[in-house]
């Protein structure tokens, strides 16, 4: 009797249907929220400080504040498009702190106008005044195109309600923390010089990412995940220092095989340990599911 073939690379399939699908080296990438179009903001001061140069003292000076300011513009725009991407990604956050993206329209619109006013300065006759209203109407120009460009930070809470906020200052406090050690992590790994494991660090990265997700979302798993997102991680950091400082010198494969099987148990219980908080969760949904159901059906409301 024929027998058809299976196995995991048939076109069927034949993999357990419980064993987590490994996950793609590009599953989790962005786009960088802080792309050319914010990046090319920091050119205008270059001309502008070289112009200014052989201007005299005050049109020097007057110049190279402009300069100041229009980078600094810049530079609150990128962190302000970064805050934002990461407000926009999670399903709880709250409003950026300090709103960046409105200090960089501001700011833009002050160095435009200082930059407007130094030409007015300098064309103006030895008897008269510069004219400070185009100047002023440069600047507010500026910085309302600025503001229709990029918008404004996120001016609220986002699925905030009904949740205890001290218990998510401390979850915020952890997932600072934790993302801390995971960027050491990738700074110390970088010096191994092997862009294999580079993107395996990055997967289990993205997995330990996933945990701290959840818990944001619900702060009553901190108890639960507190030693995922300190002692475990720290250890990770430890090791990728200490594996990244010997590979580099020795290029030793039973190092490499050793650092990678301890990534691949790292990254096995991180999942485990956050489809258990997520059917916890999915738990608790059906207590509350059964005893509403209970009570309306003690009220004489009868479910079909």
């Amino acid at each position: 009797m024929s027998k058809r073939f299976g196995g995991k690379y048939s076109p069927q399939g034949g993999s357990d249907p419980g064993e987590q699908t490994p996950r793609g080296q590009f599953e989790r990438a962005r786009v960088e929220p802080a792309g050319a179009r914010a990046n090319l903001l920091f050119l205008p001061a270059i001309p502008l400080i070289f112009l200014s140069i052989n201007d005299g003292a005050i049109g020097m000076t007057i110049g190279f504040v402009a300069a100041g300011l229009l980078t600094a513009a810049a530079f609150f725009l990128r962190e302000g498009l970064r805050a934002e991407a990461a407000y926009n990604t999670r399903r709880t956050a709250r409003r950026p702190a300090f709103p960046r993206k409105i200090f960089a329209s501001a700011l833009t619109g002050l160095g435009t106008a200082l930059a407007s006013y130094r030409t007015e300065f300098l064309n103006a006759d030895a008897a008269a005044q510069a004219s400070l209203v185009a100047p002023i109407l440069f600047g507010v120009v500026a910085s309302a195109l600025h503001s229709l460009s990029f918008g404004i930070d996120p001016m609220k809470d986002k699925g905030m309600k009904g949740i205890d906020t001290f218990q998510q200052d401390r979850v915020a406090r952890v997932v600072e923390d934790a993302e801390t050690h995971l960027s050491e992590m990738t700074d110390a790994i970088k010096r191994a010089g092997d862009r294999r494991v580079e993107a395996r660090v990055e997967r289990f990265q993205d997995t330990a990412r996933d945990l701290f997700r959840t818990v944001e979302e619900d702060p009553r798993d901190l108890a639960g995940a507190r030693k995922y997102l300190t002692v475990y991680l720290q250890g990770a950091r430890d090791a990728t220092v200490k594996f990244a400082d010997v590979y580099a010198r020795t290029r030793d494969a039973q190092a490499m095989a050793d650092y990678t099987a301890l990534l691949d148990d790292l990254e096995q219980n991180f999942a485990a340990r956050t489809r258990k908080m997520l059917l916890d969760d999915r738990s608790d949904l059906t207590v509350e599911i059964d005893v509403l159901r209970d009570r309306l059906q003690r009220e004489g409301v009868r479910l079909d």
